[in-house]
């Protein structure tokens, strides 16, 4: 039996919210930057690492959203990075949201973050808005997507065809490599959000992911999916095709507590980096 799909005008509505939910995230996190934040670190942070930090902004953005969504689709669970609240847990709908994806460059006023909303239908990521603060078009804006539609951002159509003449294209990573045994010359951006959008629009072949949250991803996987892209999740022996957040050994166990490895991008490029040791 076919799995059960989310119906069409739902999907196409929850796609317009979430592109206006970003651009509104989007527009404060712009105002924020360059203010003097209120920034604190999560628990279990040594003295000496301070590598996961949170603005006020994040949290001011999380607010936001979970009212705006609460009052849209009432009964829709949600899952974010800054609170631990889940108004609809069971329910077949997540919005899974990331604030700010890249806080650290952001509280440093490094401009490359994003504002990240994924839709979850069952676990599995069917709705994606990923502002950015900066694009293929050199400015900020909303790359979105829906399951079984087209990739677009700020509602045009996007179809970005890498330059045949350029022999060695870039392979975003989140841990270090050895580049000169690599097909693809490597950046870390720092914002899985950002690797998403900037795959699907054509500005990256591939990119690896080590232990992402579901946050991280469920916005930019709809993006890749739209583009054409292939996205996969590390087994326990090799990597295999994602099929969503749930896990079937364990359907009860919680999406908070979701982090295994995820590989995306072109088929060619994928293959590529696997055979030089991905």
């Amino acid at each position: 039996m076919p799995e059960p799909q989310p119906d069409a005008a739902l999907l196409e509505e929850m796609e317009r919210t979430a592109v206006t939910l970003a651009d509104l995230a989007g527009a404060r996190i712009a105002a924020a930057l360059g203010q003097v934040l209120s920034v604190r670190y999560k628990p279990g942070e040594s003295a000496h690492a301070f590598r996961d930090p949170v603005s006020e902004v994040d949290q001011d953005v999380e607010k936001l959203i979970r009212t705006l969504v609460g009052e849209r689709f009432v009964g829709h669970d949600i899952l974010g990075e800054e609170s631990e609240e889940r108004p609809g847990r069971g329910h077949d709908i997540v919005w899974a949201i990331d604030p700010i994806d890249g806080t650290t460059n952001f509280v440093n006023g490094f401009p490359l973050f994003a504002a990240s909303i994924g839709v979850l239908w069952r676990g599995r990521p069917v709705v994606g808005a990923v502002w950015c603060s900066t694009s293929h078009a050199l400015r900020p804006g909303v790359y979105h997507a829906r399951e079984g539609g087209r990739l677009r951002f700020d509602s045009q159509p996007l179809e970005l065809t890498p330059n045949p003449q350029v022999r060695r294209r870039l392979a975003g990573t989140g841990a270090p490599d050895d580049p000169s045994r690599l097909p693809y010359d490597l950046r870390r951006t720092g914002s899985a959000a950002v690797e998403c959008a900037f795959l699907a629009a054509g500005l990256l072949g591939v990119s690896r992911f080590q232990t992402p949250n579901v946050w991280d991803v469920a916005g930019g996987i709809p993006l890749v999916r739209a583009a054409g892209g292939q996205v996969l999740v590390r087994g326990e022996e090799d990597w295999e095709a994602f099929d969503g957040f749930l896990d079937p050994a364990a359907p009860q166990r919680d999406l908070r507590s979701w982090n295994r490895a995820v590989l995306l991008g072109e088929a060619g490029a994928i293959a590529a980096m696997r055979s030089a040791g991905w």
